[in-house]
């Protein structure tokens, strides 16, 4: 009798198991971020009245999404500072010479989270920035838009904004104007859109 009952409730632990595997066992996914639907742009005031805009062309990346749990997340980004592109070929070369990226000397801007924290409803990236040579922990506030399938794949949409001094990374080359205020603007919003696709199911993530 006592064997029967041993017997009956391995049985159920299996079928238990089987039929409600515990969430503790499944991987984070990773996502690989796509470029060519990916937005990774900046805006700087100009003389004091408007904003230029620019973007970056060259980047690649990785998201370990965990759905069930955000805070175990993670992202790390590297962009190419030379695919700088505000559609105007002189300031592109100024802005890839020393007074500004420097890019022979720093070729690429890095962001590596480590950690994934909720603040209130919302969620923030806090990692190391590293840009002009120069490496800083930030706070990147973000918002997950939400997964797709598309075509047999999984999409993955993320947007953030974050608001930085580049002065802070050693970008402090200006001129000031008659009135007195700058010909470029200390202030520099960087916006991302990013989308990024679920890769095969070998190659989970691990938080």
């Amino acid at each position: 009798m006592r064997r029967s009952k041993i017997g009956l409730t391995l049985l159920i632990l299996l079928l238990d198991l089987c039929l409600f595997p515990a969430s503790t066992t499944l991987a984070a996914d990773k996502y690989a971020i796509d470029p060519v639907h990916c937005h990774i742009g900046f805006s700087v005031k100009h003389l004091v009245i408007n904003n230029i805009r620019g973007r970056f062309n060259d980047y690649s990346g990785a998201i370990v999404y965990d759905e069930q749990d955000i805070t175990k997340s993670s992202v790390e980004v590297t962009i190419k500072a030379t695919s700088i592109n505000t559609d105007f070929k002189f300031r592109d070369d100024h802005l890839r010479a020393p007074d500004f990226f420097d890019v022979a000397k720093y070729p690429e801007i890095t962001f590596k989270s480590t950690r994934i924290e909720k603040r209130g409803s919302a969620y923030a990236a806090v990692g190391i920035f590293t840009l002009h040579g120069v490496a800083k922990e930030i706070v990147l506030p973000f918002k997950v838009n939400g997964k797709s399938n598309f075509q047999g794949e999984t999409h993955l949409g993320v947007e953030a904004t974050i608001v930085i001094d580049r002065r802070d990374f050693g970008m402090t080359w200006n001129a000031t104007l008659e009135s007195g205020g700058l010909v470029v603007g200390n202030e520099v919003t960087i916006d991302l859109n990013i989308e990024a696709v679920k890769r095969g199911a070998g190659e989970k993530g691990n938080g």
